[in-house]
Protein backbone atom coordinates (compact mmCIF):
# COMPACT_ATOMS: atom_id res chain seq x y z
CA UNK A 1 0.00 0.00 0.00
CA UNK A 2 1.03 3.57 -0.47
CA UNK A 3 0.86 6.13 2.00
CA UNK A 4 1.02 8.73 -0.13
CA UNK A 5 -0.14 9.27 -3.44
CA UNK A 6 0.63 12.52 -4.67
CA UNK A 7 -1.03 12.55 -8.84
CA UNK A 8 -0.29 14.66 -11.16
CA UNK A 9 1.05 17.60 -9.05
CA UNK A 10 1.02 21.18 -10.38
CA UNK A 11 2.55 24.61 -8.24
CA UNK A 12 3.00 27.53 -10.04
CA UNK A 13 4.40 30.89 -8.31
CA UNK A 14 4.97 34.56 -10.05
CA UNK A 15 6.56 33.65 -13.18
CA UNK A 16 7.64 29.88 -11.68
CA UNK A 17 6.12 26.69 -12.25
CA UNK A 18 7.57 24.78 -9.35
CA UNK A 19 5.83 21.62 -10.10
CA UNK A 20 4.37 20.77 -13.61
CA UNK A 21 2.19 17.37 -13.48
CA UNK A 22 4.73 15.86 -10.70
CA UNK A 23 3.08 12.42 -9.80
CA UNK A 24 5.06 10.27 -6.62
CA UNK A 25 3.56 7.45 -5.40
CA UNK A 26 5.65 6.13 -1.78
CA UNK A 27 4.97 2.84 -0.23
CA UNK A 28 4.45 2.67 3.39
CA UNK A 29 6.89 1.58 5.76
CA UNK A 30 9.78 2.27 3.49
CA UNK A 31 12.30 5.50 3.33
CA UNK A 32 11.56 7.18 0.15
CA UNK A 33 14.74 9.66 -1.12
CA UNK A 34 13.23 12.53 -3.03
CA UNK A 35 15.93 14.42 -5.12
CA UNK A 36 17.00 16.98 -7.23
CA UNK A 37 19.13 20.15 -7.69
CA UNK A 38 18.79 23.17 -5.83
CA UNK A 39 14.74 24.98 -7.50
CA UNK A 40 13.97 21.47 -8.82
CA UNK A 41 10.71 21.77 -6.57
CA UNK A 42 11.06 19.35 -4.40
CA UNK A 43 10.69 21.70 -1.66
CA UNK A 44 7.30 22.62 -2.96
CA UNK A 45 6.25 18.89 -3.04
CA UNK A 46 6.98 18.31 0.77
CA UNK A 47 4.80 21.42 1.76
CA UNK A 48 2.01 20.23 -0.71
CA UNK A 49 2.35 17.00 1.17
CA UNK A 50 2.74 18.41 4.59
CA UNK A 51 -0.50 20.56 3.77
CA UNK A 52 1.56 23.77 4.28
CA UNK A 53 0.44 25.10 0.82
CA UNK A 54 -2.23 23.45 -1.83
CA UNK A 55 -1.38 22.35 -5.38
CA UNK A 56 -3.14 24.38 -8.64
CA UNK A 57 -4.36 20.78 -10.10
CA UNK A 58 -3.93 17.38 -9.12
CA UNK A 59 -4.72 15.53 -6.00
CA UNK A 60 -2.68 13.99 -2.47
CA UNK A 61 -4.00 10.74 -0.80
CA UNK A 62 -2.88 10.03 2.78
CA UNK A 63 -2.68 6.42 4.28
CA UNK A 64 -6.08 5.81 1.76
CA UNK A 65 -7.91 8.75 1.51
CA UNK A 66 -7.36 12.76 0.64
CA UNK A 67 -5.67 14.18 2.18
CA UNK A 68 -6.72 16.70 4.67
CA UNK A 69 -5.76 19.19 7.24
CA UNK A 70 -6.34 17.03 10.39
CA UNK A 71 -3.65 14.66 8.60
CA UNK A 72 -0.80 16.94 10.13
CA UNK A 73 -1.41 15.19 12.66
CA UNK A 74 0.51 12.06 11.92
CA UNK A 75 3.03 13.73 9.85
CA UNK A 76 6.72 14.94 11.42
CA UNK A 77 8.02 16.90 9.60
CA UNK A 78 11.79 18.18 9.70
CA UNK A 79 12.78 21.40 7.14
CA UNK A 80 15.94 22.37 6.24
CA UNK A 81 15.47 25.95 7.77
CA UNK A 82 15.37 25.23 11.10
CA UNK A 83 14.72 27.12 14.19
CA UNK A 84 14.51 26.78 18.42
CA UNK A 85 13.72 30.07 20.94
CA UNK A 86 16.98 30.41 22.29
CA UNK A 87 16.24 31.65 25.30
CA UNK A 88 14.37 28.82 25.88
CA UNK A 89 15.86 25.92 27.87
CA UNK A 90 16.42 22.78 25.89
CA UNK A 91 13.92 20.54 27.94
CA UNK A 92 11.26 22.87 28.41
CA UNK A 93 11.75 23.43 24.62
CA UNK A 94 11.65 20.19 23.71
CA UNK A 95 8.60 19.90 26.00
CA UNK A 96 6.73 22.47 24.83
CA UNK A 97 6.86 20.99 21.02
CA UNK A 98 5.92 18.27 22.59
CA UNK A 99 2.79 19.19 23.99
CA UNK A 100 1.74 20.99 20.69
CA UNK A 101 2.12 17.46 18.96
CA UNK A 102 -0.59 16.42 21.53
CA UNK A 103 1.45 14.54 24.27
CA UNK A 104 0.70 15.01 28.30
CA UNK A 105 3.17 16.32 30.63
CA UNK A 106 3.99 13.64 32.08
CA UNK A 107 4.35 10.89 29.04
CA UNK A 108 5.94 13.79 27.04
CA UNK A 109 8.85 14.31 29.61
CA UNK A 110 9.34 10.73 29.92
CA UNK A 111 9.65 10.28 26.51
CA UNK A 112 11.96 13.02 25.79
CA UNK A 113 14.45 11.89 28.23
CA UNK A 114 14.56 8.73 26.82
CA UNK A 115 15.04 10.35 23.52
CA UNK A 116 17.89 12.80 25.46
CA UNK A 117 19.77 9.53 26.78
CA UNK A 118 20.01 8.03 23.38
CA UNK A 119 21.29 11.14 21.64
CA UNK A 120 23.53 11.60 24.60
CA UNK A 121 22.40 15.23 25.15
CA UNK A 122 20.30 14.50 29.07
CA UNK A 123 23.31 17.04 30.61
CA UNK A 124 22.04 19.74 28.42
CA UNK A 125 18.45 19.81 29.69
CA UNK A 126 18.55 22.82 31.66
CA UNK A 127 20.87 24.57 29.63
CA UNK A 128 19.99 27.53 27.14
CA UNK A 129 19.12 27.03 23.40
CA UNK A 130 21.65 29.26 22.66
CA UNK A 131 24.50 27.23 24.42
CA UNK A 132 24.04 24.31 22.00
CA UNK A 133 25.94 23.32 19.12
CA UNK A 134 24.61 23.19 16.00
CA UNK A 135 24.80 19.25 15.79
CA UNK A 136 23.19 19.39 19.42
CA UNK A 137 20.22 21.94 18.27
CA UNK A 138 19.72 19.30 15.24
CA UNK A 139 19.36 16.52 17.84
CA UNK A 140 16.89 18.16 19.58
CA UNK A 141 14.78 19.43 16.38
CA UNK A 142 15.21 15.33 15.39
CA UNK A 143 13.28 14.27 18.61
CA UNK A 144 10.71 16.93 18.80
CA UNK A 145 9.90 15.99 15.14
CA UNK A 146 9.82 11.86 15.60
CA UNK A 147 8.50 12.45 19.10
CA UNK A 148 4.96 11.87 18.68
CA UNK A 149 5.30 8.88 16.36
CA UNK A 150 3.75 9.73 13.17
CA UNK A 151 2.89 7.27 10.65
CA UNK A 152 4.87 9.55 7.69
CA UNK A 153 8.57 11.41 8.66
CA UNK A 154 9.79 14.04 6.41
CA UNK A 155 13.09 15.20 6.62
CA UNK A 156 14.50 17.50 4.69
CA UNK A 157 18.69 17.39 4.99
CA UNK A 158 18.73 15.75 8.53
CA UNK A 159 22.55 15.16 7.87
CA UNK A 160 23.16 18.66 7.33
CA UNK A 161 25.95 19.71 9.76
CA UNK A 162 26.28 16.22 11.82
CA UNK A 163 29.86 15.17 12.21
CA UNK A 164 30.53 11.51 10.43
CA UNK A 165 29.91 9.83 14.00
CA UNK A 166 26.40 11.53 14.72
CA UNK A 167 25.32 11.05 10.92
CA UNK A 168 25.88 7.22 11.57
CA UNK A 169 23.57 7.70 14.79
CA UNK A 170 21.04 9.28 12.84
CA UNK A 171 21.18 6.98 10.23
CA UNK A 172 20.25 4.09 12.50
CA UNK A 173 17.76 5.81 14.18
CA UNK A 174 15.82 6.53 10.93
CA UNK A 175 16.20 2.55 9.92
CA UNK A 176 14.83 1.59 13.24
CA UNK A 177 12.07 4.39 12.72
CA UNK A 178 11.66 2.53 9.45
CA UNK A 179 11.58 -1.11 10.98
CA UNK A 180 9.67 0.26 13.91
CA UNK A 181 6.54 0.67 10.99
CA UNK A 182 7.62 5.11 9.91
CA UNK A 183 7.42 5.77 6.29
CA UNK A 184 10.21 7.99 5.76
CA UNK A 185 10.71 10.58 2.83
CA UNK A 186 14.07 11.90 3.06
CA UNK A 187 15.24 14.95 0.63
CA UNK A 188 18.80 14.80 0.65
CA UNK A 189 22.14 15.78 -1.75
CA UNK A 190 24.25 13.43 -0.10
CA UNK A 191 23.50 10.42 -2.79
CA UNK A 192 25.55 8.03 -0.30
CA UNK A 193 23.03 8.13 2.21
CA UNK A 194 20.61 7.50 -0.46
CA UNK A 195 22.24 4.41 -1.25
CA UNK A 196 22.66 3.29 2.65
CA UNK A 197 18.93 4.59 3.36
CA UNK A 198 16.33 4.63 1.09
CA UNK A 199 14.07 1.36 -0.70
CA UNK A 200 12.98 3.89 -3.70
CA UNK A 201 13.26 7.38 -4.95
CA UNK A 202 12.30 10.04 -7.45
CA UNK A 203 15.01 12.50 -9.19
CA UNK A 204 12.65 16.04 -9.57
CA UNK A 205 14.17 18.61 -12.01
CA UNK A 206 13.06 21.79 -13.39
CA UNK A 207 9.66 21.07 -11.81
CA UNK A 208 9.59 17.16 -13.53
CA UNK A 209 9.91 13.95 -12.15
CA UNK A 210 12.51 12.65 -14.16
CA UNK A 211 13.52 9.20 -12.84
CA UNK A 212 11.49 6.94 -10.27
CA UNK A 213 12.12 3.59 -8.78
CA UNK A 214 13.69 1.44 -6.49
CA UNK A 215 17.42 2.25 -5.88
CA UNK A 216 18.60 -1.26 -6.53
CA UNK A 217 16.87 -1.87 -9.22
CA UNK A 218 17.50 1.41 -10.72
CA UNK A 219 21.29 0.80 -10.72
CA UNK A 220 20.98 -2.21 -11.92
CA UNK A 221 19.52 -1.39 -15.07
CA UNK A 222 22.45 1.39 -15.58
CA UNK A 223 24.66 -0.20 -14.88
CA UNK A 224 23.36 -3.27 -17.34
CA UNK A 225 26.49 -4.66 -19.28
CA UNK A 226 28.68 -2.89 -17.16
CA UNK A 227 31.58 -5.15 -15.80
CA UNK A 228 35.16 -4.25 -13.35
CA UNK A 229 37.98 -6.30 -13.41
CA UNK A 230 41.28 -6.35 -11.78
CA UNK A 231 44.33 -7.87 -13.24
CA UNK A 232 48.00 -8.24 -13.78
CA UNK A 233 49.35 -8.12 -17.47
CA UNK A 234 49.94 -5.74 -20.12
CA UNK A 235 46.58 -3.48 -20.16
CA UNK A 236 47.26 -3.09 -23.88
CA UNK A 237 47.19 -7.15 -24.26
CA UNK A 238 43.65 -6.82 -22.80
CA UNK A 239 42.24 -4.53 -24.78
CA UNK A 240 43.56 -6.19 -28.14
CA UNK A 241 41.57 -9.33 -27.07
CA UNK A 242 38.42 -7.54 -26.78
CA UNK A 243 38.33 -5.81 -29.43
CA UNK A 244 35.09 -5.62 -30.87
CA UNK A 245 33.35 -7.03 -27.25
CA UNK A 246 33.07 -4.11 -25.72
CA UNK A 247 31.86 -0.45 -26.32
CA UNK A 248 34.29 1.38 -24.12
CA UNK A 249 36.16 1.09 -21.48
CA UNK A 250 38.47 2.97 -18.78
CA UNK A 251 41.59 2.06 -16.41
CA UNK A 252 43.31 3.49 -13.46
CA UNK A 253 46.76 3.61 -12.41
CA UNK A 254 48.41 0.25 -11.57
CA UNK A 255 48.87 -0.55 -8.00
CA UNK A 256 52.53 -1.61 -6.96
CA UNK A 257 52.65 -3.98 -4.08
CA UNK A 258 54.70 -7.24 -2.97
CA UNK A 259 51.81 -9.55 -4.77
CA UNK A 260 53.16 -7.32 -7.93
CA UNK A 261 51.74 -4.41 -10.26
CA UNK A 262 47.69 -4.86 -10.71
CA UNK A 263 45.28 -2.70 -12.51
CA UNK A 264 41.34 -1.97 -12.00
CA UNK A 265 39.19 -1.12 -15.38
CA UNK A 266 35.56 -1.08 -16.22
CA UNK A 267 34.55 -2.21 -18.99
CA UNK A 268 30.93 -1.89 -20.79
CA UNK A 269 30.16 -4.41 -23.07
CA UNK A 270 28.74 -4.33 -26.68
CA UNK A 271 24.91 -5.32 -26.55
CA UNK A 272 25.88 -8.70 -28.52
CA UNK A 273 28.36 -9.50 -26.07
CA UNK A 274 28.27 -12.27 -23.77
CA UNK A 275 29.90 -11.94 -20.30
CA UNK A 276 31.53 -15.15 -20.60
CA UNK A 277 33.12 -14.37 -23.77
CA UNK A 278 34.42 -11.39 -22.32
CA UNK A 279 35.63 -13.51 -19.52
CA UNK A 280 37.08 -15.75 -21.24
CA UNK A 281 38.87 -13.36 -23.66
CA UNK A 282 40.35 -11.41 -20.66
CA UNK A 283 41.80 -14.64 -19.09
CA UNK A 284 43.09 -15.70 -21.99
CA UNK A 285 45.12 -12.57 -22.51
CA UNK A 286 45.82 -11.31 -18.45
CA UNK A 287 45.90 -12.94 -15.02
CA UNK A 288 42.64 -11.92 -13.64
CA UNK A 289 42.47 -10.89 -9.90
CA UNK A 290 39.22 -9.85 -9.23
CA UNK A 291 35.73 -9.72 -11.57
CA UNK A 292 32.34 -7.78 -10.77
CA UNK A 293 29.47 -5.78 -11.90
CA UNK A 294 30.40 -2.26 -11.87
CA UNK A 295 27.08 -0.64 -10.47
CA UNK A 296 26.64 2.86 -10.47
CA UNK A 297 26.74 5.14 -7.73
CA UNK A 298 23.49 6.99 -7.28
CA UNK A 299 25.77 10.01 -7.53
CA UNK A 300 26.79 9.00 -11.43
CA UNK A 301 22.97 8.23 -11.62
CA UNK A 302 21.94 11.94 -10.34
CA UNK A 303 24.36 13.66 -12.65
CA UNK A 304 23.85 11.50 -15.81
CA UNK A 305 19.84 11.86 -15.80
CA UNK A 306 19.64 15.58 -15.14
CA UNK A 307 22.18 16.20 -17.82
CA UNK A 308 19.91 13.69 -20.07
CA UNK A 309 17.17 15.32 -19.21
CA UNK A 310 18.69 19.37 -19.49
CA UNK A 311 19.71 18.31 -22.93
CA UNK A 312 16.23 17.32 -24.12
CA UNK A 313 16.69 13.66 -23.86
CA UNK A 314 15.27 12.22 -20.60
CA UNK A 315 16.35 8.61 -19.53
CA UNK A 316 14.19 5.67 -19.70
Amino acid sequence: MDIIKANNITKRFTNHTALDNVTVNIPEGSIYGLLGPNGAGKTTLIRIINHITAPDSGEVWFDGHRLQADDVAHIGYLPEERGLYKKMRVGDQALFFAKLKGLKTKEAVAELKIWFERFGIMDWWNKKVEELSKGMAQKVQFIVTVLHRPKLLIFDEPFSGFDPINAELLKQEILRLRDEGATVIFSTHNMESVEALCDNFSLINRSHNILSGNVAEVRRRMGHNNYRLSFQGNPADLIAALDGKILSHTITEPVRDSGGVTYSGEFKLSPDTDMRQFLRSALDSVDLVSFDRALPSMNDIFIKAVEAANAGHPLE
